[in-house]
């Protein structure tokens, strides 16, 4: 498999900055994205199995790599939902495969989104990771819009070595994605 856009650059740009931004002496302590894992509920198609196959057929297509069904816990009365069924859907990527995604993501996906003004600063934690979700999968350029039958909405987590905010979110600046954070 050929190498990402996005992981050539943080290897011939953004290492050496955050090298020299933070002072880290040893190469292996810059933060590193480790891994993006991409969630899917699937409540308002429990009844319906072709639904969560056109779903998982969906993030399949996305993601490059066949997804996970997960299943409940517990039982909620409330929301009809009894232990061990299916309620969703999740991948994990990692490697090269996590490279490609998030250049989709970065590149095409989320200047597609509807008003979208960059990644908040509520969408990271502590550590620097980032937590997006993305309203229509449509977005994603794999998707073609006519076939669809069941928009849906994913939840992309990315997961970063970092261990401040600061680090996470000046790795994720020089990578080039879109902030949209205030400056302080």
């Amino acid at each position: 498999m050929k190498k990402s856009i996005l992981m050539e650059k943080y290897d011939k740009e953004v290492l050496p900055k955050l090298k020299e931004k933070f002072g880290y002496k040893n190469v292996m302590a810059i933060p590193r994205i480790s891994k993006i894992s991409i969630n899917i509920g699937v409540g308002k198609f429990l009844k319906e199995k072709e639904a969560v196959d056109e779903i998982v057929e969906n993030l399949r297509t996305i993601s490059g790599q066949k997804p996970v069904q997960t299943k409940a816990k517990k039982s909620i009365a409330g929301f009809k939902i009894r232990q061990g069924q299916e309620v969703g859907v999740a991948v994990t990527l990692r490697g090269i495969r996590m490279w490609q995604f998030m250049e989709r993501l970065v590149f095409s996906a989320l200047p597609r989104v509807r008003d979208f003004r960059g990644i908040d600063e509520k969408c990271f934690d502590n550590q620097g990771n980032i937590c997006v979700v993305v309203k229509e999968h449509t977005v994603f350029p794999e998707i073609v819009p006519e076939n669809v039958k069941n928009i849906f909405s994913l939840q992309i987590n990315i997961v970063n070595s970092g261990k401040t905010k600061e680090e996470g979110t000046e790795l994720y600046r020089l990578l080039g994605f879109p902030l949209a954070l205030s400056e302080k």
